[in-house]
């Protein structure tokens, strides 16, 4: 394991995150947005550092830093979703949020990505965890998928309830877009009417509660159907849980791109395997699920087997 002191980024995280964890409340505010503003820039340089080889109390802090995190992103993103809510057209003032240009970075960067590994434009996209202010799922819908559907799923009414309010006055959009209030866990057999699902970096706060969620998938979307996830990579693993390639069972991975700009977060994109005809193990109702990966490790290329190899690169600008 690495000493905390080891790492200057590691130190001066563990310093953020106690100012941030004293924190009263982490509703929008001058001291919120100066310190996490603080914490994006400290995690955001590439860095060769490996989140899982920290020790136990890094470990620790990291874990509950990502809640904090997406706890503040959540009321960020409620804060500007009312403000939004209350024009007259809530689309034509999206760049009011403050990290509007990293999604337009990050959507043309999972469209491209989807484009390259795909053979037909998407009927009927799933997005889950959309929250309040569906970013992700606007832009794709008005920039890049122009006629496609878009099934945005949260768990919280009051987030979809504010997600709805913003196309609401767009008569395409709201023609296009629904609204799913609901754990994703639930949905089974609507998966498979899905050629995309999106799965957002915030639904499972950690690994294991992620991979829960990516078998549920693997177990109810259609074979041949497309996956997008986001994980982190580096130091911005303080900021998102990472999911590892090889923890994708029951899919093949495709490409994983880890940005080195300001989007933060990285993309893999996996497609869905054919559920193998085997009996449950033990009676339990539990399936091994192939998968197929390449480890981190390996990077040997082989001209015969381009479909498993794994694309890892830096976003060039």
């Amino acid at each position: 394991m690495v000493c905390p002191n080891s790492n200057p980024v590691v130190q001066q995280v563990c310093e953020l995150y106690e100012q941030i964890s004293r924190l009263e409340n982490l509703s929008p505010s001058k001291d919120v947005n100066i310190l996490f503003t603080k914490l994006v820039h400290t995690c955001m340089p590439p860095n060769p550092i490996d989140v899982s080889k920290l020790c136990q109390k890094i470990q620790e802090i990291r874990s509950h830093l990502i809640k904090l995190c997406g706890e503040a992103e959540g009321l960020l993103e409620s804060h500007y979703s009312k403000i939004l809510g209350s024009f007259e057209n809530p689309l034509h003032h999206l760049d009011i949020f403050p990290y509007f240009d990293n999604y337009i970075k990050l959507s043309l960067l999972e469209f491209n990505i989807l484009t390259k590994n795909t053979t037909k434009t998407p009927n009927k996209i799933a997005f889950i965890g959309s929250g309040p202010l569906p970013l992700t799922s606007l832009v794709l819908a008005t920039k890049h998928l122009t006629s496609t559907y878009f099934h945005n799923y949260d768990i919280s009414s009051e987030a979809n309830s504010l997600a709805s309010r913003l196309v609401a006055s767009d008569p395409d959009l709201s023609d296009r877009m629904t609204f799913h209030t609901t754990d994703v866990m639930d949905v089974t057999c609507a998966l498979k009417d899905y050629d995309v699902v999106f799965l957002a970096a915030l639904v499972g706060m950690d690994k294991e509660e992620k991979v829960k969620f990516v078998d549920h998938l693997a177990k109810y979307m259609a074979p041949g159907a497309t996956l997008m996830l986001r994980s982190a990579h580096g130091a911005r693993a303080f900021l998102y849980p990472v999911l590892d390639p090889c923890d994708l069972r029951g899919f093949e991975v495709l490409s994983v791109y880890h940005p080195t700009d300001e989007v933060i977060n990285s993309v893999v994109i996996a497609r869905k395997l054919p559920l193998p005809c085997v009996q449950p193990l033990d009676g339990l109702g539990s399936y091994v699920l192939p998968s197929k990966c390449a480890c981190a490790e390996i990077h040997a290329f082989n001209p015969l087997n381009k479909m498993n190899l794994i694309e890892e690169f830096a976003l060039e600008e």
